[in-house]
């Protein structure tokens, strides 16, 4: 495949992928009030097993540690963000938690930078994020701990799906995260769930935002990873925020102030320009074929 259709194919599944966790995240925003956010973030990787681990053709290899670690690792990154991630938007608008969570994945981006531009757009970056966290306002603390966390999390999970992709191609890697991430949540999510609450409406939208919010973003990044560099990729990441404003209007109802909106904006123009302005040097490895 040509360097151009690559990337143009990349693109495309990029912006689905995020559309798909977009929508997911604000049924997600449904669910939680009902059930809580550690029964939904288990529900996401049982989902996950089940639609791709059908797929899954395991090697002897696969096993060998230095293949095994990263999965492992990466189960516990995606455990880690879904969880603090969910537990943010039981307490924060989705559009401005997913603005604050875009500083994992800005901050791998630009790590280690000298550049003049990137301080300029860190700078306009944290000042979004101030703008989003409700400056004049009342400030959920807690709520920015917990993206802030998420954040993190999404950093290494960037690094970590890289590294995996590599090491166990196909859905292997995404299919053994989701199951290292499983184990860690469901015996919590069985311990806390309110199971007088679950309805048959409940266990549908569990499914759907399984689907949509794991099975189909996470089999598609190890596919997306492998096709566009990291300057392309950060880019297109950088929409996420605004997707995910769109998302929470529409399905959630929620509307944002015009200082979120602004921080939003801050933070997404900040990482473009940050990523579109590198020039053949990135903090990720270069797509392979």
């Amino acid at each position: 495949m040509s360097m151009p259709r690559r990337e143009l194919v990349g693109a495309l599944t990029q912006f689905v992928a995020e559309v798909s966790v977009a929508f997911g995240s604000s049924l997600a925003g449904r669910v939680i009030p009902v059930i809580g956010a550690v029964p939904v973030a288990a529900a996401r990787q049982l989902v996950l097993i089940a639609v791709l681990g059908p797929f899954w053709r395991p090697k002897r290899s696969d096993f060998l540690w230095r293949n095994l670690w990263p999965a492992l690792a990466l189960g516990i990154a995606l455990a880690s963000m879904n969880l603090f991630f969910y537990f943010a938007i039981s307490r924060m608008d989705l559009g401005v938690t997913v603005a604050i969570e875009y500083l994992g994945p800005f901050a791998v981006a630009i790590a280690g930078s000298r550049r003049l531009i990137d301080a300029v757009c860190a700078l306009l970056a944290a000042a979004g994020v101030v703008l989003c966290s409700g400056i004049g306002g009342p400030v959920d603390v807690l709520g920015l701990v917990f993206v802030l966390c998420a954040a993190a999390a999404w950093a290494a999970y960037i690094l970590l799906t890289r590294r995996v992709a590599h090491s166990l191609p196909r859905l292997g890697g995404a299919t053994m995260a989701g199951i290292v991430s499983a184990i860690i949540l469901v015996p919590i999510a069985c311990v806390v769930a309110p199971w007088g609450a679950f309805t048959g409406r409940i266990w549908v939208l569990l499914l759907v935002l399984g689907v949509i919010s794991s099975a189909i973003p996470y089999s598609l990044d190890s596919f997306v990873l492998r096709r566009l560099s990291a300057r392309l990729y950060g880019i297109l990441t950088a929409l996420a925020p605004a997707i995910a404003a769109v998302a929470g209007f529409l399905v959630l109802g929620q509307r944002l102030t015009v200082l979120e909106a602004v921080g939003i904006a801050l933070v997404s123009v900040a990482a473009i320009v940050a990523v579109a302005s590198q020039r053949g040097s990135s903090t990720f490895p270069e797509p392979i074929d």
